[in-house]
């Protein structure tokens, strides 16, 4: 597979490569090329000269290309999906269905672009100035550096590249070394669509090479990067030295709070959606399970009974209900967390093992709320720690304890007790009686405290992407 680059497929300076490997088999899938300092400054010089070509294609023509690009990803969905889940090791039935999310992202920041109006402040709203008319308009930022991880490659890079495209912006992709290749295939479609050379780029390669090239370069304009909160620090930290834009969604660590009145099987059919997905690589899914203590035991053996039944195997399978992690370090990390969870108090009651990169669907009762797990430690896995509190003063101090505020969820058949959690927990999204993994393209998503700066969606983005300029027409009237 290959970079690319000013409308080319191209190598490395250097012809340095990285393997790209089957997590499930260890299998090679294929290489990618390791981009050199000096790629990455290639890259970004024709994003700036590509923009200001691009910005003077007009909105309706931006949206008939990415309609062309949708052709396109149809015609090749399929190989898509493979390449998806091979290089990733989520089962194929989701990645079809991650490829499947590409149109409903795409046509929705389409016809957002194409509503993105001129606003005007009449004369005479405001004293002294009666003859003055102001009007806002929204510019492109210039280029976009797009910071794509792991776990839902295809998602992210439809929330970044889209709405980057569209608003007149060139875009860079750096995606995660463990699984670039689907990336480089959807960067190279938008070339074959039509878009403007060196408007839509991809570069590969290490973070430490291509991340800090692109984020510490004056003329890249934003970056918005979804990773880990560290990263993310990172990541500000270098871009402050240059004023440069930063969107950032980071970690979470979301809890999944159940009152003693809640729909106990709702809730529990609600943790194979909301943990298990992506096998557990989600970074809204439900971490933190915290539920009151007269109906724990009996939500902890209705999860077992769910989960126990959960379908592991080869995600190449259509069968498959759970893939392995990305990769068998990241699958030792989450062993090395059951086992400190259990070390300061827990009791593991399903699962626990490890295989490969393959983690057993866990089930650990009896965690303490004192215990890492409850409050700032993520676990990036199949596992479900039960953390018993007394009432709904507990719950929200439990769950608001930790540095992380992504999303939350609460269960409870009395609606006004949902608002008051609702209301109350640190969060930038709250589901009632559902899971705490819910976004849709629409929704403006972001977190609180540690989990990121700003949001992003159909309803945000576009705010996060621009420029708004001020244009007064003095003595026009």
């Amino acid at each position: 597979m290959k970079m690319f680059i000013d409308g080319n497929a191209v190598d490395s300076s250097d012809g340095a490569t990285i393997d790209v490997t089957n997590p499930a088999t260890g299998e090679l899938v294929d290489t990618v090329p390791a981009a050199t300092a000096e790629d990455v400054v290639r890259a970004v010089q024709c994003a700036k000269a590509a923009q200001v070509e691009w910005n003077k294609v007009p909105v309706w023509k931006r949206a008939e290309y990415m309609m062309a690009f949708l052709d396109l990803v149809e015609r090749d969905k399929e190989k898509l999906a493979r390449t998806l889940s091979d290089e990733t090791g989520k089962p194929i039935t989701e990645a079809r269905a991650e490829i499947g999310n590409i149109p409903i992202a795409f046509k929705a920041f389409s016809e957002r672009a194409k509503h993105l109006y001129d606003e005007v402040i009449p004369a005479g709203i405001e004293q002294g100035q009666d003859t003055n008319l102001l009007i806002t308009r929204r510019e492109p930022l210039g280029v976009v550096a797009a910071v794509i991880p792991f776990n839902f490659p295809c998602d992210l890079f439809d929330q970044k590249v889209a709405p980057a495209l569209l608003a007149g912006n060139a875009v860079i992709v750096k995606p995660s070394t463990d699984n670039p290749l689907t990336l480089c295939m959807l960067t190279a479609l938008l070339g074959e669509a039509g878009v403007t050379p060196g408007a839509a780029q991809i570069v590969t390669g290490r973070g430490s090479v291509v991340g800090h090239e692109l984020t510490s370069n004056p003329d890249v304009d934003l970056v918005t990067l979804t990773g880990s909160t560290e990263v993310g620090i990172e990541t500000a930290e270098v871009c402050a030295k240059t004023l440069t834009h930063t969107a950032l969604e980071l970690g979470g660590n979301d809890a999944f709070i159940v009152m003693d009145d809640a729909d106990l099987d709702l809730a529990a059919d609600e943790v194979l959606w909301g943990r298990m997905y992506n096998t557990g690589q989600v970074c809204c899914a439900s971490k933190r399970f915290l539920v009151q203590e007269s109906v724990a035991d009996e939500f902890a053996q209705k999860v077992v009974d769910r989960v126990s039944k959960i379908k592991t195997g080869m995600p190449s399978e259509d069968s498959t209900e759970l893939g392995c992690l990305i990769s068998e370090k990241a699958a030792k990390k989450v062993e090395e967390q059951i086992q400190l969870t259990v070390q300061q108090g827990g009791k593991i009651v399903l699962g626990g093992g490890r295989d490969g990169a393959f983690i057993e669907p866990t089930v650990i009762v009896d965690v303490p709320k004192t215990a890492d797990v409850a409050i700032d430690m993520e676990i990036f896995g199949p596992v479900v720690p039960i953390i018993k509190f007394k009432d709904e003063a507990e719950a929200i101090e439990i769950a608001n304890a930790s540095m992380f505020g992504l999303s939350g969820c609460v269960f409870s058949r009395d609606q006004k007790l949902c608002a008051r959690v609702a209301c109350q927990l640190e969060c930038g999204g709250v589901v009632i009686n559902g899971a705490s993994f819910y976004r849709s393209f629409e929704q403006p998503f972001g977190g609180y405290k540690y989990s990121g700066i700003g949001t992003e969606g159909v309803m945000s983005t576009f705010d996060e992407m621009t420029h708004t300029k001020s244009i007064i027409l003095k003595n026009i009237l």
